[in-house]
């Protein structure tokens, strides 16, 4: 009994003393590593805004998107990114529009100054994510630009 006692104990503490596997954090101070994601999902160039912000412009299965980076200090370690897709020349109603924001749960869709479908998702990396969750959110991006390419633009 005592045997089983010792090792019931050793095995607890044995758990306590192991360290915890470090997460691979992103937050907005590091673009490079954010475009690397999405080159997992397509083309992925990373520039500058006229500010000086970091921008990425991408490619998924055939739709131009960017990335802008938002809430910057000395243009980098930025708090947000918004991911954006417009579709110029593309005519969709108010009310299809409307339709997609009431149903959908990522992705606001607008019309442009110009009339033209507009889609931007925004993620707060304040604090960090870790590059799973980062990960996972390039796939939603993935499959919102999909969907509202399949029912909004219909091409």
């Amino acid at each position: 009994m005592k045997a089983i006692l010792k090792s019931l104990i050793l095995a607890a503490t044995v758990g306590l003393s192991t360290p915890v596997l470090a997460t691979t954090m992103v937050d907005g101070s590091d673009p490079d590593q954010i475009m690397n994601i999405a080159r997992g999902f397509g083309s992925a160039t990373l520039s500058t805004d006229k500010g000086g912000d970091p921008r990425i412009n991408g490619r998924i299965d055939g739709t131009s998107y960017m990335i802008l980076f938002y809430g910057c200090r000395d243009n980098k370690k930025c708090s947000e990114i918004q991911f954006n897709a417009y579709w110029s020349g593309k005519k969709v109603s108010l009310e299809t529009i409307n339709k997609w924001n009431h149903e959908k749960k990522f992705g606001k869709a607008f019309l442009d100054d110009d009339k033209d479908p507009f889609l931007q998702m925004t993620v707060n990396l304040d604090k960090g994510v870790s590059y799973g969750n980062l990960e996972d959110t390039f796939d939603y991006w993935n499959r919102v630009l999909s969907s509202f390419q399949k029912t909004v633009i219909k091409d």
